[in-house]
C-alpha cells in the first residue's frame, strides 16, 4: 500500500517558490503584505477550511470512498520498540490539534470539535501463530482491507493505525489517515516527526498556530478585493474551456466512476538528465518540463491545441503552515496552448509564464472557483479539467526509526479521480519514477502502457529536438508504425480491361442469363452483343480512350449494355441520372465537355437545354444501332485508361468528378475475391444508382463472374417490402446495401416477417455510411452470422469503391462494442494521420490516408486539388506534399488520398 491516493506537487511548490522570489521581491500586487495567521479563541465555533469544507461534504455523500483516505503501509525490520512507536503516536496527536479532531454540525454549518490528548491506541495483531506463507497472505489482506473501514468524522479522529507483527523483529505498520485531516504535505511532515519522536532525533520545534488557526485566518483573508483579484483572473483563463475529448477503449458512462488502476513506467537516467538539462537551458523547472510535455502527448491524443491539465498544490506559502499536518491542497487548473505549432522551446516558455501565474492566484478554492465559472452540468466527467498531473519527491524517505530498516509496501490503486493522472516521483538520489493512473471504467491497461511509452518517446524527441516544431516529434516508435500500416501486397497490374474480361466469360457461358429487370432479360451473348452495336455506334462517332460518353438513362433493361457498351468503344463513362436536378447535370456536362451523351426521347428535350453535343437516343436510333456490327471491337483502351467519373455531392463546396481507371476497378475484385469466393451461382441485384460508386461493385462483381444481375425497379428500392420479395423470388446471394437502407429489411426482421427465412443470402456488404452494428440485433436473431455473413466495407469513390473489409462476428453486437471498420484489401495500405501529418497513435481519431493502387487517378479538371488530395505516399520518400516521418520500412512509393472529412478510429 502507497500514498497513491495523495495528489500534490510539493516539489513543483518548492521549485516555484525559487523561481518567483525575486519577482515577488520587486514589489507590486503580487508582492502585498498579508497579515499572518494568529492563533484564534478555541471558545466558539472553529470554522473548516474550504478543502476542509469540501472534503467533509464529499465524505459525507460517500462514506465509503476510497478517494477520500491516506493510507501508509511500512515494513519494519528490526527490533521494533512497540511502546515506544505508541509513545510517538501519542505524542504526535498531542501536537497537532487536526489528528484528534472531530466534526460536527452547528446548524447547517460543520465545525471542528478538538478533543483533548489522550493516549494513542495502537492494537497490535499478533500472526506468528500462523505458517510463514499464510503471515504473508493474511499480512497483506489486513492491510489491503484497512482503508476500506469508514471513518465516522463526527465521533472518532481522523488517523487510526495497527501493527502486525510477522516475527519478532518482523512488523507491518499500517496508518490510515482521513483525507479531511491529511494530504501529501502532511505523510512527509508526520513522517518526520514520528522518527523523531520514536527517538530518531531532537524534539520538533513548538508549532506557531495549529490548522484551525489556518483554517480561520483562510475564511478571514479571502474575501473582498483579494478574492475578486483572483476570480478575475481565472474567469480570463477558464471561461468556455472545453471538456478534454480523450479516445476511450468504452462509452463514457453516463455517471462517472471512481475505479482506478494505474500503470508504473520508468524514466531512463539519460532522459532524466537531458530533461534537467533543457530546463536549466530555457529557465523552467522539471514539473513544467513534464507539463509541457504530458499536454502534447494529450494534444496528441486529442487533437486539440488548447488542452486543460489539472494539478494540486499543498496551500502551504505562509511560514507559519509549512510544518502543519492538515488538509491544505487546492487544484489548480493549467491551460496548455500549442496554437501555430511553436517548438517545444517556445512552449516551455508559454507553460513556464501559465504555471507561474497560476501559483500566484492558487489561493481560490476550487469548489469556489467551480461555483464562479458554472461550467455545463456532466455527472459523467469532472468539472473543469479531466486529465491532472502530480509531481512530488519520495515521501517514505524521511521514515528514519533508529535500529529499523523501512520499505514501504505498495498496493494496486483502487481509485482515480481523473479520467488520467500523471504522478512523478522524484527519487532522493534524482532519479524519476511515473505513474499513469486511469479510470478503469473507460480504459484498458494496454491502452494506457501505449500513452506511457509514447510519452517517454515524445520526452526522447524533444529534448533531442527542442527547436524543432512540435509537428515534427514523433511518438510511435518504428514497430508501432509497421502494426498501423503494414506494407501492401504489390500485385501484377491487370493486363486487360474491364470489358475484355467479361467478353471472355460471355465466351465461356453465352445463353446463362446476365441481366434481369421485371419480365425482361438478357444473356451473356445477348448483352455482349447489345453493347457492341452501341460501341461501333459510338466509334463511328469519334470517341475513344479517354472520351467521356454520358450517360442518362433510367433503371431498366438498356442501363447495363449501355455503360458495357461505352467501354468497349474505348472510352469512359459518365453517370448522368435523370433523378438529379438540371443545374447539377448541366454542371457535369459543361465540367467534362462530353462529348456524346446516350440517353431515350424521354430525356431528349431536358439534355438539349444543357448540352450542345451529340445525342445517341436509343429508342429513336433503334434501326441505325441494330445495323452496327454485333461483334466485339477491336481493343483500343488499355488498364490505364478511363473507366469511369463519377462526381461528389459538392457537400463541401464545388462537385469534383473523380477519375477511375480499368486497373482500379479489376484489382478491387482482385483483391476481394478471397474473401468473397465470386461465382456463377451468385445472384446480384443492382440496387444503386449508377451515379454511385458502390453500383461498380455490384455490376462487375456480378457480370465478370458469370453471376446474374437483377437491376431493381426504382419503386422496388423506397419499399422494404417490395424489395424483400424480389431478393426472395430472385434468389438473391449477395446484396449490398448502406446502412441506412439496410433499415428496412431489418425492422421486417424484427416484426417476425417469415420472408426472412425464406431467403438464400450468403453475403451482405454495407458501404457509403457509418456501420450501427447493435441496429442489427434483430435481423442476427433471426438470420445468423453463419447463415449470412455480414460485412463491413469502408470505402469512398477516391479509392474505388471499397478500402477496407471486416466480418461481423457476434461479440461486435455486444453492448459497448467497439465498431470496427476493418482491415486495408490486401493491396491497399490505410492509416490515420493527425493535422500534422503524423501517424496517429492507435485508438486515436485521425485522417484517413489510402495508399495503393486503389487510388484514383485523381479529379477532373482539378489539378490544384488532385496535388492537395492525392499527395506522396506518407510513408515513402519524403517529399513537399508529405510532412510524416519516413521511418515505415518497406513501403513503396505510392500514392496516397486524404480524406478531409473522414476520421475513425482503429
Amino acid at each position: 500500500m502507497s500514498t497513491g491516493g495523495v495528489r500534490t506537487t510539493e516539489r513543483a511548490e518548492a521549485l516555484r517558490e525559487e523561481l518567483i522570489r525575486a519577482r515577488l521581491a520587486g514589489g507590486g500586487a503580487r508582492a502585498q503584505r498579508r497579515v499572518s495567521p494568529r492563533p484564534v479563541d478555541r471558545g466558539g465555533p472553529l470554522p473548516l477550511s474550504y478543502g476542509q469544507q469540501q472534503m467533509w461534504f464529499l465524505s459525507r455523500l460517500e462514506p465509503d470512498s476510497w478517494e477520500y483516505v491516506v493510507p501508509v503501509a511500512l515494513r519494519l525490520r528490526g527490533p521494533l520498540d512497540v511502546d515506544a512507536l505508541r509513545r510517538a503516536f501519542t505524542g504526535l496527536v498531542e501536537r497537532h490539534e487536526i489528528l484528534r479532531t472531530r466534526y460536527a454540525l452547528a446548524g447547517v454549518e460543520p465545525v471542528q470539535v478538538i478533543d483533548l490528548p489522550r493516549p494513542f491506541e495502537l492494537p497490535v495483531e499478533d500472526l506468528t501463530a500462523l505458517p510463514t506463507v499464510d503471515r504473508e497472505r493474511r499480512a497483506a489482506e489486513l492491510a489491503a482491507s484497512a482503508p476500506g473501514e469508514a471513518f465516522d468524522l463526527e465521533a472518532e479522529w481522523p488517523v487510526r493505525a495497527s501493527l502486525l507483527r510477522l516475527g519478532a523483529d518482523d512488523h507491518i505498520l499500517v496508518v490510515i489517515f482521513h483525507h479531511v485531516a491529511c494530504d501529501a504535505w502532511s505523510v512527509r511532515v508526520f513522517a518526520e516527526e514520528l522518527s523523531a519522536l520514536y527517538g530518531a532525533g531532537p524534539a520538533p520545534a513548538p508549532l506557531p498556530i495549529q490548522f484551525a488557526d489556518y483554517a480561520a485566518w483562510e475564511r478571514e483573508h479571502l474575501t473582498g478585493g483579494v478574492l475578486q483579484r483572483h476570480l478575475d483572473y481565472w474567469r480570463g483563463q477558464l471561461d468556455g474551456v472545453p471538456p478534454l475529448e480523450l479516445p476511450t477503449d468504452r462509452p463514457r458512462p453516463a455517471t462517472r466512476g471512481w475505479v482506478g488502476d494505474a500503470v508504473p513506467f520508468a524514466f531512463p537516467a539519460a532522459l532524466t538528465e537531458r530533461l534537467r538539462s533543457l530546463g536549466a537551458a530555457h529557465d523552467t523547472t522539471l514539473f513544467m518540463t513534464l507539463l509541457a510535455a504530458y499536454q502534447v502527448l494529450l494534444g496528441r491524443y486529442t487533437g486539440r491545441t488548447d488542452v486543460p491539465v489539472g494539478t494540486v498544490v499543498s496551500g502551504r506559502t505562509l511560514p507559519e503552515v509549512q510544518r502543519l499536518i492538515g488538509y491544505g491542497i487546492n487544484s489548480l487548473v493549467m491551460r496548455g496552448r500549442a496554437e501555430g505549432d511553436p517548438s517545444f522551446a517556445e512552449l516551455l516558455g508559454r507553460v513556464r509564464e501559465t504555471v507561474l501565474a497560476a501559483f500566484d492566484h492558487q489561493e481560490v478554492p476550487f469548489a469556489r472557483l467551480v461555483d464562479e465559472l458554472q461550467p455545463q452540468r456532466d455527472m459523467s466527467r469532472t468539472p473543469l479539467f479531466q486529465a491532472a498531473f502530480t509531481m512530488h519527491e519520495e515521501r517514505t524517505g524521511a521514515f528514519a526509526l533508529p535500529g529499523l530498516t523501512v520499505e514501504t509496501l505498495s498496493a494496486p490503486t483502487r481509485v482515480a479521480r481523473f479520467d488520467v493522472t500523471l504522478q512523478v516521483e522524484e527519487a532522493a538520489d534524482g532519479s524519476l519514477r511515473g505513474t499513469l493512473e486511469y479510470v478503469t471504467a473507460l480504459f484498458d491497461r494496454s491502452t494506457v502502457e501505449r500513452m506511457t511509452r509514447h510519452l517517454v518517446r515524445l520526452l526522447e524527441s524533444v529534448t533531442a529536438a527542442p527547436d524543432a516544431p512540435l509537428s515534427h516529434h514523433v511518438v510511435l516508435d518504428a514497430d508501432e508504425l509497421a502494426l498501423v500500416a503494414p506494407p501492401q501486397e504489390l500485385l501484377d497490374p491487370p493486363a486487360r480491361c474491364v470489358h475484355e474480361v467479361f467478353e471472355e466469360r460471355a465466351a465461356a457461358c453465352p445463353d446463362a442469363v446476365a441481366v434481369v429487370y421485371g419480365g425482361e432479360r438478357l444473356t451473356y451473348a445477348e448483352l455482349n452483343e447489345r453493347a457492341n452495336r452501341l460501341a461501333h455506334h459510338l466509334r463511328d462517332l469519334g470517341v475513344g480512350p479517354e472520351s467521356l460518353v454520358g450517360v442518362s438513362l433510367e433503371r431498366g433493361i438498356d442501363l447495363v449494355p449501355t455503360l458495357l457498351g461505352v467501354l468497349k468503344s474505348g472510352a469512359a463513362y459518365l453517370p448522368l441520372d435523370p433523378a438529379y436536378p438540371a443545374d447539377r447535370l448541366a454542371f457535369m456536362l459543361a465540367d467534362t465537355a462530353a462529348p456524346v451523351v446516350v440517353t431515350v426521347a424521354a430525356h431528349v428535350e431536358k439534355l438539349r437545354t444543357i448540352h450542345s453535343g451529340r445525342l445517341v437516343v436509343l429508342d429513336e436510333d433503334a434501326a441505325a444501332l441494330a445495323a452496327r456490327p454485333a461483334t466485339n471491337p477491336a481493343p483500343v483502351s488499355t488498364p490505364d485508361n478511363l473507366i469511369y467519373v463519377i462526381y461528389t455531392s459538392g457537400s463541401t463546396g464545388r462537385p469534383k468528378g473523380v477519375c477511375l481507371t480499368h486497373a482500379n476497378v479489376l484489382r478491387l475484385l482482385t483483391t476481394a475475391e478471397e474473401h468473397y469466393a465470386f461465382s456463377a451461382r451468385d445472384v446480384w441485384p443492382l440496387f444503386h444508382s449508377y451515379a454511385f460508386d458502390v453500383s461498380v461493385w455490384e455490376l462487375w462483381g456480378s457480370l465478370l463472374y458469370g453471376g446474374r444481375l437483377v437491376v431493381v425497379p426504382q419503386a422496388v428500392t423506397r419499399s422494404p417490402e417490395d424489395f424483400l420479395d424480389l431478393l426472395v423470388s430472385h434468389r438473391v446471394t449477395v446484396l449490398n446495401q448502406t446502412p441506412s437502407a439496410f433499415r428496412g429489411l431489418v425492422a421486417l426482421a424484427a416484426e417476425g416477417d417469415r420472408r426472412i427465412d425464406a431467403l438464400v443470402l450468403r453475403a451482405v456488404v454495407f458501404a457509403g455510411e457509418k456501420l450501427e452494428v447493435p441496429e442489427l440485433a434483430p435481423w442476427v436473431a433471426r438470420r445468423d452470422l453463419e447463415r449470412t455473413a455480414l460485412l463491413n466495407m469502408y470505402g469512398i469513390t477516391e479509392t474505388t469503391v471499397h478500402t477496407t473489409y471486416y466480418r461481423l462476428v457476434d461479440a461486435d453486437l455486444a453492448p459497448g462494442a467497439a465498431n470496427p471498420v476493418g482491415y486495408p484489401l490486401r493491396d491497399l495500405t490505410v492509416y490515420l494521420l493527425d493535422a500534422d501529418g503524423n501517424v496517429a497513435p492507435i485508438g486515436v481519431a485521425g485522417e484517413i490516408h489510402v495508399g495503393g493502387p486503389g487510388v484514383a487517378r485523381g479529379y477532373l479538371n482539378r489539378p490544384e486539388l488532385t496535388a492537395e488530395r492525392f499527395v506522396p505516399d506518407p510513408f515513402g520518400p519524403p517529399g513537399p506534399a508529405s510532412t510524416a516521418a519516413a521511418t515505415w520500412p518497406g513501403a513503396p512509393p505510392m500514392g496516397a488520398w486524404s480524406s478531409s472529412g473522414a476520421s475513425t478510429t482503429r
